[in-house]
């Protein structure tokens, strides 16, 4: 009896040191787990956070008034504090990275202080621009490497706890790509002494004047809403629908949609309730290998806003992802481009099929305007940009300014070394309303490391 009650008695303590075990274990892992996160955030922080620092530097060398520069170095000392803060959150203590954050320092102090100072009194000497393209210089290397590090990251999953381990444990060894990747990124930064799938010119986050507000369109039903959503969407065999009206702080009446099929396909749509409009929609399918060229796919943009008179609009950007065309149209009156009046129209290269659209921005600002001849002509305008950009292109554009006004400007593209700027002067008085760095084509970055 007592042989049987001992293997009893040592039976529950096995398996209570086993479920203990295990919630240590499990307890263990979610730590890791959380600390990895924490980890791959600050790091693609930081590497966005340089990419902004780069682009950033660049427009400022393009800008040519203090009314525009002063914020913009304002801005270029906000994200190296950025910076600094992404790299204190790496596990990188145990390695030597203080070149880099010198660097980082450096741009911090100089930009800075220009900010802070009247550079209309005292405005940039030819030195202190020559510094800052060199800083412009040395911040597109270590944006390079550290793209490097990111890509191979991403491909091959890699982890930064096992950084941290190398690193405490001095068993870095030679194949620890993210070690490798930063003493590359180190020496880079050695010697150095002292940044929206493009954007639209003018683009702002609320509106001035929503046209929406005013719209007379009779009011639609949920039912005719959801026959219309059909219509839009053109998905077959639909097998579940949820409607639901907009709350009473909307600026406007309009109803949500979502959509099913058999198939597993989804189709999300929101539309005014005055007239039917589609604001946006989007349909969540497997897109297969493309049948149709990047052209047809435009053509099919084009006579999806034809359908659904959808006015007066150019094409702007076209850009293939994967296995879809993405294409953004501006507004056009008398020959001006009108960029407040935006539509974004995603293609599915298999079959042509609409698979997504923006048109809130199109049907909140779209209206007939009284365009004012400008006030200055294109050269007197151009007298305001920076001598050393090189213009390209020029041409009339309506953009939302900083306030929030829609402004004539004069546009112009123009290169200063090997970037390319779009400018835009106000037609009136002059004003540098924007200066925008262009994106170039993201490099590939197999086989670097």
């Amino acid at each position: 009896m007592l042989r049987i009650l001992t293997i009893v008695v040592l039976s529950l303590a096995a398996v209570g040191t086993g479920f203990w075990g295990y919630q240590e274990h499990k307890e263990k892992n979610a730590i890791l787990i959380n600390a990895e996160n924490s980890y791959q955030r600050a790091f693609h922080d930081l590497t966005f956070g340089i990419d902004r620092i780069h682009d950033q530097i660049g427009a400022t060398l393009a800008m040519n008034t203090r009314k525009s520069l002063s914020p913009a170095l304002a801005d270029v000392w906000r994200l190296t504090s950025e910076a600094h803060s992404d790299v204190g959150q790496l596990p990188l203590t145990l390695l030597p990275f203080n070149k880099t954050e010198e660097f980082l320092g450096s741009i911090g102090d100089f930009s800075y202080k220009a900010a802070v100072r009247d550079l209309e009194k005292e405005p940039l000497t030819n030195e202190e621009y020559a510094h800052l393209k060199n800083l412009h210089e040395q911040s597109a290397d270590i944006q390079n490497e550290l793209r490097k590090v990111q890509h191979m990251v991403l491909k091959n999953n890699l982890r930064w706890m096992d950084v941290e381990l190398a690193l405490a444990t001095e068993k870095e060894g030679t194949d620890n790509t993210i070690i490798d990747g930063f003493k590359t990124v180190e020496k880079k930064s050695q010697g150095y002494s002292e940044t929206n799938v493009s954007t639209l010119p003018g683009d702002m986050n609320k509106l001035d004047d929503n046209h929406l507000k005013k719209n007379k369109a009779a009011p639609i039903s949920q039912k005719e809403a959801v026959e219309k959503a059909k219509e839009y969407v053109q998905m077959k065999q639909v097998n579940d629908i949820k409607v639901t009206k907009s709350g009473k702080g909307s600026d406007f009446s309009f109803y949500s949609i979502h959509m099913t099929n058999k198939d597993g396909g989804e189709a999300s749509i929101d539309m005014t309730r005055r007239g039917g409009y589609p604001l946006w929609y989007i349909i969540n399918r497997e897109v297969g290998k493309p049948a149709l060229s990047l052209n047809d796919a435009n053509n099919k943009a084009v006579e999806f806003l034809n359908r659904n008179k959808m006015k007066d609009l150019v094409l702007y950007d076209s850009t293939q992802y994967d296995n879809v065309g993405v294409f953004t149209f501006v507004g056009e009156q008398d020959g001006i481009r009108i960029y407040p009046d935006a539509v974004k129209v995603k293609v599915a290269l298999d079959n042509g099929q609409v698979v997504g659209v923006a048109a809130n921005e199109y049907l909140e600002n779209h209206h007939e305007r009284k365009l004012e001849k400008p006030a200055l002509t294109e050269s007197e305008a151009e007298k305001f940009i920076n001598s050393k950009v090189e213009i390209q292109e020029e041409r009339l554009a309506v953009i939302k300014n900083d306030l929030n006004k829609e402004v004539l400007c004069y546009e112009f593209l123009g290169t200063l070394g090997e970037d390319t700027y779009r400018i835009l002067i106000n037609a009136k008085d002059g004003t540098e309303e924007q200066v925008e760095k262009l994106r170039r084509a993201e490099p590939v970055y197999d086989n670097l490391l």
